[in-house]
């Protein structure tokens, strides 16, 4: 890719109750879960690094494709205010860059590929038992990421640039743990804040789960092969009073996590089912469980996928009885929840290019993974529509409101509109839309072979010719996933709502009303509406959260002759915690015969 090799630079009734009750009980969260399938017990003989990235509030996630950079003596990465200046390098290799962006800039998302096929990803394990953190300058927090995506050539010097970093700044987090694979090894560096840390290999015939808290166990300081770690870590810990030798001199007993972690068994749900369905066996609640477990089988792509998509459905710990209600939002967390905001499956490759980012836009259980080549030019028609330097530039620099309005020309809304319309009905809809982005999966697997084969072909004479072939590919494929979202979307979008305003203000008095009216068409009938159901909000914010029915009535709305059901809500309530742009606004309910629907309109939110 000519951007890799060449330097430059470039500027519902019970239902809905059940919801409700649960949705205000739950907080946001941040917390990801990530997969790492060591080579050998791989399919593809090479690592696998799963990871879903869980987010909450409004954000899009588009994707990036950043240069190989040159650099000026004296130059610094500038990203948090807070956080500290670090001097830049001479030259930074190019990457693909998914980005949470957000109207205040996220610290601790984003995932990165760069262009030797080393990828990073990160996971919440706060919180750390360090309540008096050594920061210089505020610390290092998002440059973490970026700095291992521009310098390193291998996931073991990734971790040794992140161990220097962390050394020489600090860690401005509580806890977290960085993911980071190429194609021979699959590392899980924990940072604590401040500035220690402890990083382990996950072994070629071992497979690791992180649920959002410390895994790492038993260290082994003689192991320089398997484990880099602070070289303090263990008398640190005795001089805090968190961890103490069973025998004095004797730190063969020492546990990391817990001895760092506040709470070490924090989301062991997540850990348990995920280890449950690599194991084929129950893991009971009181089981240790291990940082990485050993197989007699081998896990390909699918096997990654079913266990980022997991709700514990058929389990103890499924608390939907079979889907009678979302499962993204239940007190037990599940893996596939109500934030996942993507989901990536990475195939590496021997040849960088080749590698394959199978990702998904919103849950993985409503969109496909769609194959995204390291190896393209461009990002897909959609998937990206911002300068890579300019998105860096401004990632916490106040990023353009427009970024975050709705538009139905960017891929992100397709599938935000088929994940918003399926949950609150989810099951009755996820079987039908789950056949189809499944069989558009294995079509996209079937075809993978001759594909590659095809652009293989090509590579050995014109690398840049196969590059041009994957860029083609990867945006056919791509357009074909959004068509798929689209076509379901208005296929499951059997009710037609009309807000009867333009916009809704942030500042609007407790009295102040907005209505909605459901309209009746076609064998729709809006009299067969109940309107203690209907629930009033924002798909990214929790049902628990949404605005109830005020006041009600029927009338003839658009002129045709027809009923339609007039509801009006607090025009507060719909718009508290909401962001300011151009937004979508749905509508839950039920007909007095039990059926469900749901329904979206836009609308301006403004202060």
């Amino acid at each position: 890719m000519q951007w890799r090799l060449k330097s430059r630079q470039l500027a519902l009734s019970a239902v809905l109750v059940f919801v409700l009750v649960i949705g205000l009980a739950l907080p946001a969260y941040a917390d990801c879960s990530s997969i790492i399938v060591g080579k050998n017990v791989s399919e593809t003989g090479e690592v696998l690094l799963g990871h879903n990235e869980d987010n909450g509030g409004r954000l899009v996630m588009p994707l990036y494709i950043m240069p190989r950079m040159t650099h000026e003596p004296g130059e610094y990465i500038i990203m948090e205010e807070a956080a500290a200046p670090i001097p830049q390098v001479e030259e930074t290799w190019g990457f693909m860059w998914s980005e949470t962006r957000t109207p205040g800039g996220a610290s601790f998302s984003d995932g990165f590929i760069n262009e030797w096929g080393v990828a990073i990803v990160s996971d919440s394990c706060a919180n750390s038992n360090e309540r008096d953190p050594e920061l210089v300058d505020g610390g290092i927090g998002y440059g973490i990421r970026r700095i291992a995506a521009e310098r390193a050539r291998s996931a073991r010097e990734a971790v040794e640039i992140i161990a220097e970093l962390v050394e020489t700044y600090g860690y401005n987090a509580s806890g977290r743990s960085y993911q980071i694979a190429d194609k021979d090894e699959g590392w899980m560096m924990q940072l604590v804040y401040g500035k220690h840390y402890a990083a382990q290999r996950v072994g070629d015939d071992e497979v690791a789960f992180i649920p959002n808290r410390y895994t790492i166990r038993e260290v082994d300081f003689d192991d320089t092969e398997n484990y880099i770690l602070s070289p303090d870590l263990i008398t640190y810990a005795i001089d805090q009073g968190w961890y103490t030798p069973a025998v004095d001199g004797d730190y063969s007993d020492f546990d990391f996590a817990r001895a760092y972690q506040r709470n070490y068994q924090v989301n062991d749900i997540r850990q348990r089912n995920a280890y449950r369905l690599l194991l084929g066996r129950e893991i009971e609640n009181d089981e240790e469980l291990p940082f990485a477990v050993t197989l007699d089988r081998k896990l390909g792509i699918e096997d990654v996928k079913e266990i980022l998509r997991t709700h514990y459905k058929g389990t103890s710990d499924d608390l939907t009885n079979g889907y009678e209600s979302s499962p993204h939002y239940t007190s037990n967390r599940v893996i596939c929840t109500s934030s996942t905001q993507e989901s990536s499956v990475i195939q590496f490759r021997d040849n960088p290019d080749f590698t394959v980012y199978w990702r998904t836009s919103g849950h993985p259980c409503t969109s496909p993974y769609i194959p995204f080549y390291l190896g393209i030019e461009e990002v897909p028609d959609g998937f990206g529509w911002i300068d890579p330097v300019e998105g860096m530039a401004n990632h916490f620099n106040s990023p353009p409101i427009e970024d975050f309005d709705y538009n139905a020309d960017r891929a992100w809304w397709s599938f935000m509109d088929l994940q918003y319309l399926a949950d609150p009905q989810y099951g009755e809809v996820i079987d039908e839309i789950q056949k189809d982005i499944f069989g558009l999966e294995k079509e996209w697997a079937n075809r993978q072979k001759g594909t590659e084969t095809a652009a293989y072909a090509q590579y050995k004479n014109n690398p840049d010719k196969a590059r041009e072939f994957l860029t083609d590919y990867t945006n056919k494929e791509a357009g074909k996933a959004v068509d798929l979202a689209k076509k379901l979307y208005d296929k499951l979008a059997k009710v037609d709502i009309d807000i009867l305003a333009d916009q809704m203000s942030k500042g609007a008095d407790s009295s102040e009303l907005v209505s909605v009216a459901v309209l009746t068409k076609g064998k729709f009938k809006a009299e067969d509406v109940d309107p203690s159901t209907l629930r009033l909000g924002a798909g990214y914010r929790s049902p628990g959260s949404w605005a109830s029915v005020k006041e009600s009535s029927m009338e003839d709305v658009n002129g045709d002759g027809k009923e339609d059901l007039v509801v009006r809500f607090s025009v507060r309530d719909v718009v508290r915690q909401l962001t300011v742009c151009y937004t979508d606004i749905w509508l839950s309910g039920a007909t007095f015969d039990g059926e469900r629907f749901v329904a979206k309109d836009l609308v301006d939110i403004i202060q």
